[in-house]
């Protein structure tokens, strides 16, 4: 589905990913984790088409998206859904509004759209919300809502950046229960940043791990406290010493 060919990204002059190699099988759901400021949000804005390598090669299912238009872009783009860190919803918008917006923009009648809402939102947990506006809803909430759009067009990839930060830990099981049905019933391809390991290995296969710009490590996520790499294994089981530096 996704392959990363020696890709770099570069901003004013600054390397935040460098020569990363990676492929993701159709179907898999794979998690990326890593030090802050490690590149982790980029390389997913990456695979989103938000942001454009400055060397190598991008495939998104055998298609080379690498320096492509934004008008060429928008078909890939189509098949992708996203969650962002800071949930990207708009405050103008009701949650109808805000869910349904996908939809919207490809035209689907206004009934079809509707009906998809009101699915979605039953989904996620949220029935009987369409009414409601971003601001009267918890973090917990707006998670869901921004899960629920980044899913409603059925997209063939999801991307969700930190998808459980700033929740409770009831409710980050919760959230990780419900993507892992929602992923069982779909057979998307999913990539999830987290900074809660613990939680996040529950719902991938596959781990990731970004260090210094670069994909250091891929493996099994039920392994990976007990990685062969002593930087992954210092990483994710919080050691104070060891070879990881910041």
């Amino acid at each position: 589905m996704i392959q990363l060919h020696d890709v770099g990204v570069r901003f004013d002059h600054r390397a935040v990913l460098e020569g990363v190699n990676l492929t993701v099988p159709r179907g898999a759901r794979v998690g990326i984790i890593g030090p802050a400021a490690s590149g982790k949000s980029v390389l997913v804005k990456l695979i989103a088409g938000l942001v454009a390598p400055t060397s190598g090669r991008l495939v998104i299912d055998g298609t080379d998206i690498t320096g492509m238009s934004e008008e060429r872009l928008a078909p890939v783009r189509a098949r992708i859904g996203m969650l962002f860190q800071n949930y990207a919803l708009y405050d103008f918008l009701t949650v109808e509004g805000n869910v349904g917006f996908p939809l919207v923009r490809r035209g689907e009648a206004a009934d079809v759209v509707a009906q998809r809402v009101r699915d979605r939102l039953r989904a996620v947990g949220l029935a009987g919300s369409e009414a409601k506006m971003p601001s009267q809803l918890s973090g917990g909430m707006k998670k869901r809502v921004g899960i629920a759009r980044a899913t409603i067009a059925a997209p063939e990839l999801v991307l969700y950046d930190e998808p459980t930060a700033g929740l409770d830990p009831v409710t980050t099981s919760k959230m990780y229960d419900l993507l892992r049905a929602d992923h069982d019933q779909s057979g998307a391809t999913a990539i999830a940043v987290s900074s809660d390991v613990a939680a996040l290995v529950t719902f991938v296969d596959t781990v990731v791990f970004v260090y210094q710009g670069r994909a250091h490590y891929q493996g099994p996520a039920a392994t990976v406290a007990d990685a062969p790499d002593p930087v992954v294994r210092q990483f994710v089981r919080g050691a104070l010493d060891g070879p990881l530096v910041g």
